[in-house]
């Protein structure tokens, strides 16, 4: 075999990325690479709130189809299941086809789909259609989020998860402004807006770099791994980052032990995040508050809290896994305000603390979850994980119509869930405790221990 031949270097290299990046940080490549990424991050957003305003047109227009009750409502959410179903067999793809060409093809595919429902006349087709919305969408946030892991690492990664985070929080708000105002033109109109992605996916194709294993990244996440071990109960060695390169040969298992107690996690949180928005109006309208003039501005605040919370998370330096148990306090704080308010303004007061954990909530699951994923593992373990975060977004009304079916109302079924989640916080903090005594002091807190005593025993000796 002939011996390799080292490649030239370039006549003007590239600037060497700052500490946590594999690109770049700074100029104009960067921003629109990072423009490209939220945006197509809020994508599948738009499937899941732009056609909520105008189902009240659809199910008049479609009043005399039968079974029209059930499949006008499965539009709107068919698509997160489509999505949450098929995320991990899109994670496989993506490793194995390669991230930015998948997210291409898939942002195209989107467009088609999406638009569909402007020429369809049967409302079974158009439910079929919305169902390929979801595989679209499948790909395009499976894809996003692992190039975001593959682009950067440590805090810069940390930094643009919280800000795909404040993008989705604040795209649901706009796209659903955006659908009710063009669907005062008739049901079909707001299914323009999905050939928005026609415009988007040539961007990707020029302003997206392909991207390949790196060593800064593999040691960035060993630490962060490391950091997050006792909260999520992951004791496996980390790989070596070698190992991590697609060029090997052979490659070491995947993580589906590491990942299972995340994934549990986040199905959990999905349901937790998507409460206000989906029963906010409910909640208020049991307060007798049923105008939609309060409603909306009402749904605003609790999406800015959202962002304020992920703003925030990207603001505090450590790991995040220590702070999952008083984040999910904080959500089951909120909770238990709105299970109890008896006015709009508390009840505002509770969703709001509900959305700042929230807001730091997603992005802390994601960034413990990509933290124990090498690159060649990178997409299909961001696919479980999306895979969990939409199965749970899918649970989350089916959870607490169940729940209110069982208790009398929708707050009781609140207050279920605000003590769900204080469970939940109690158990992650024992657990963490737990694992930390049984790991015992690290060889740097024995040492000093072992000078303490030193010291005393020569300072009660000297009389």
């Amino acid at each position: 075999m002939p011996a390799s031949v080292p490649l030239p270097l370039p006549a003007h290299p590239e600037p060497v990325p700052p500490p946590g990046a594999i690109l770049p940080t700074s100029g104009a490549a960067h921003r629109l690479r990072v423009a490209l990424l939220m945006a197509g991050s809020c994508l599948p957003i738009l499937g899941a709130v732009l056609i909520a305003p105008v189902l009240p047109k659809m199910q008049d227009h479609f009043a005399g189809v039968p079974g029209a009750g059930a499949l006008v409502p499965m539009a709107l959410t068919i698509p997160a299941l489509a999505l949450g179903l098929l995320a991990p067999f899109a994670g496989v793809i993506v490793d194995r086809l390669g991230r930015k060409r998948l997210l291409i093809a898939a942002t195209v595919l989107y467009a088609l789909f999406g638009t569909a429902p402007l020429w369809l006349e049967s409302l079974g087709a158009i439910v079929a259609s919305r169902a390929l919305v979801g595989i679209a969408e499948a790909a395009i946030m499976t894809c996003c989020t692992t190039l975001i892991g593959d682009y950067y690492s440590g805090r810069v990664r940390d930094r643009y998860l919280a800000l795909q985070t404040m993008c989705a929080s604040a795209s649901a708000t706009a796209f659903f402004v955006i659908g009710g105002a063009a669907g005062s033109a008739g049901w079909r109109t707001p299914f323009w807006i999905y050939a928005v992605s026609l415009l988007i996916a040539p961007l990707m194709a020029i302003g997206l770099p392909k991207p390949t294993a790196a060593a800064p990244a593999a040691a960035a996440e060993k630490g962060e791994s490391t950091a997050t071990t006792a909260i999520t109960g992951s004791t496996a060695a980390p790989k070596p980052s070698h190992l991590s390169h697609p060029s090997q040969p052979s490659q070491p298992s995947f993580p589906f032990r590491q990942l299972a107690g995340i994934c549990g996690l986040t199905v959990f949180g999905a349901v937790v995040f998507y409460t206000v928005p989906v029963e906010m109006s409910y909640l208020l309208d049991g307060l007798g508050v049923t105008a939609t003039s309060v409603i909306g501005p009402v749904t605003a605040i609790a999406s800015a809290a959202t962002v304020a919370g992920a703003i925030t998370f990207a603001k505090l330096r450590g790991a995040p896994g220590p702070r999952l148990p008083l984040v999910f306090a904080l959500c089951a704080a909120g909770f238990a305000v709105m299970w109890l308010a008896d006015s709009a303004p508390l009840l505002i007061v509770g969703a709001v603390l509900n959305c700042l954990g929230t807001g730091l909530l997603l992005p802390s699951l994601l960034t413990i979850a990509l933290s124990r994923l090498d690159f060649a593992d990178r997409g299909r373990g961001t696919g479980l994980w999306t895979a969990s975060f939409f199965i749970g977004q899918f649970m989350c009304p089916l959870v607490l119509i169940a729940a209110e079916s069982a208790l009398g109302t929708l707050a009781a079924a609140v207050g279920l869930l605000a003590l769900t989640s204080a469970v939940v916080a109690s158990g992650l903090f024992l657990t963490a405790r737990h694992r930390a005594a049984a790991v015992g002091p690290l060889p740097q807190q024995q040492e000093a221990a072992r000078a303490g005593r030193v010291e005393g025993g020569a300072v009660r000796s000297a009389p």
